[in-house]
C-alpha cells in the first residue's frame, strides 16, 4: 500500500509541475514558473522516496533525497519575495 502512496504522490507532483508549465508558457506569469520548478523538485523527492524505501535497502538515501525538495522549497520561497518585490 505504501508503493502505491509513493508512487500517486510523485505522479501528482509531475502532473502539477506540468500544468504550471503550461499555465507559466501561455501567461509568462513569473510565479508560475518558480512553482513549476519547485514542483518539479517535489517530484524528484518522491521518486527518491520511493527508491530509498523500497527499491534499495542497503543504502541509506535520507540525505540525499531531502536535498531536492530542500532546493524547491527554497526556489518557491525565493519565488515568491522576488515577485512580490
Amino acid at each position: 500500500m505504501a508503493s502505491a502512496v509513493y508512487i500517486l504522490c510523485a505522479i501528482t507532483s509531475f502532473v502539477c509541475a506540468l500544468l504550471l508549465f503550461r499555465a507559466y508558457k501561455e501567461n509568462r506569469f513569473r510565479l508560475l514558473f518558480w512553482c513549476a520548478i519547485a514542483f518539479t523538485g517535489f517530484t524528484l523527492n518522491n521518486i527518491l522516496l520511493f527508491l530509498d524505501e523500497k527499491v534499495v535497502h542497503n543504502i541509506d538515501m535520507s540525505t540525499i533525497r531531502t536535498i531536492p525538495g530542500t532546493i524547491a522549497i527554497i526556489l518557491m520561497v525565493y519565488g515568491l519575495i522576488k515577485e512580490e518585490t
